[in-house]
């Protein structure tokens, strides 16, 4: 079951993740601060594909598919 601390989760790591490129970015390090931009979108992909496929699994067992 979703709940709203799934969402405050994300948005941590987006905060974290803009915080982090800005500093890089300040301090000149371009290429670490879009490494640091990836990792933060994939550790988030991989939170909503889980939930994604809890969903389908109970659409799956509602409709008894």
């Amino acid at each position: 079951m979703m709940d709203i601390s799934i969402i405050f989760k994300i948005a941590g790591v987006g905060v974290l993740t803009a915080v982090i490129n800005q500093i890089l970015k300040v301090s000149g390090k371009d290429d670490i601060a879009t490494f640091v931009t990836l990792a933060g979108i994939i550790i988030v992909l991989f939170s909503v594909t889980d939930m994604i496929s809890d969903l389908f699994n109970t659409v799956k067992t509602l409709f008894a598919i």
